[in-house]
């Protein structure tokens, strides 16, 4: 029987999830499988892998055929370089301490560089937010300019207007005040 390592989705329209699985290859994708061996979900930055390590390793070494996506997967967290290893261990080039001296500074390389990676996509998004804080200020500066403008201008209109209501009601009272000292100088005269 052909064995298979492949991906079974589950999840909803546009937001896959799946399965990695061993199954026959004759089996449908999403049908019968023999062991579950962990998940992978796409959807998020980076991308999760939950592996059973050892499983996956012991169905490599049977013979088990990974799809070209578990292969990147497996890859990725390092079951094809351990089984690579593991090689080397059986054709005696290098002893078992060896190998697994061998994955671990691989894995803690990774684990650096993800981790590196991770601080980067952070550091991109502060600056990203940063910079949008910024342009947000001037827009609010430009704003509140305008209006003190505005209002500066309305404050200016509303003195001129007051200016010139006090200057007609000066010019008023001053053109009764000649109207009332004609009347006077007419009526005695008429007297």
């Amino acid at each position: 029987m052909a064995t298979k390592i492949r991906l079974q989705r589950h999840g909803r329209k546009g937001y896959p999830f799946y399965r990695i699985v061993v199954a026959d290859s004759r089996a449908p994708r999403d049908g019968k499988f023999i062991e579950r061996l962990g998940t992978y979900n796409p959807n998020t930055n980076p991308a999760t892998v939950d592996l059973n390590f050892e499983r996956a390793l012991y169905w490599l070494n049977v013979g088990a055929q990974p799809t070209d996506t578990t292969r990147n997967i497996l890859s990725r967290e390092g079951v094809l370089l351990m089984k690579h290893l593991l090689g080397g261990v059986k054709k005696e080039k290098f002893t078992l301490e060896e190998a697994q001296r061998r994955f671990d500074a691989w894995k803690e390389a990774k684990v650096k560089g993800f981790q590196a990676e991770r601080q980067k996509l952070v550091e991109a998004k502060n600056a990203e937010a940063k910079q949008r804080l910024e342009a947000e200020k001037e827009v609010n500066k430009a704003k509140a300019e305008a209006l003190r403008e505005k209002k500066a201008a309305e404050e200016k209109a509303k003195q001129e207007a007051a200016k010139a209501a006090a200057e007609e009601a000066a010019a008023e009272a001053e053109g009764t005040t000649e109207e009332v000292a004609a009347a006077e100088e007419e009526a005695p005269a008429e007297a």
